[in-house]
């Protein structure tokens, strides 16, 4: 069953999650919701993760290892 995320255009925020802009709060609220499709079910964590990934604050390795702990994998 699909479920609806808080996504604030105005103050740049998915789930609470801080973007830098709206092109990329934008493509990333695309790729959870086609994700969401297959099963994934989004965290306020698992969103601020990707951010720090995609920002290059944690490795790649450090992202998977704690996605796996977050979603049991």
């Amino acid at each position: 069953m699909y479920k609806s995320i808080d996504i604030d255009r105005e103050k740049l925020t998915i789930m609470g999650v801080q973007f830098s802009d709206l092109k990329t709060l934008e493509s990333t609220a695309n790729a959870i919701g086609t994700n969401m499709f297959e099963g994934f079910i989004p965290s306020k964590e698992s969103i601020q993760l990707y951010i720090d990934w995609k920002s290059n604050n944690i490795s790649e390795s450090e992202f998977l290892k704690k996605i796996y702990t977050i979603y049991g994998k």
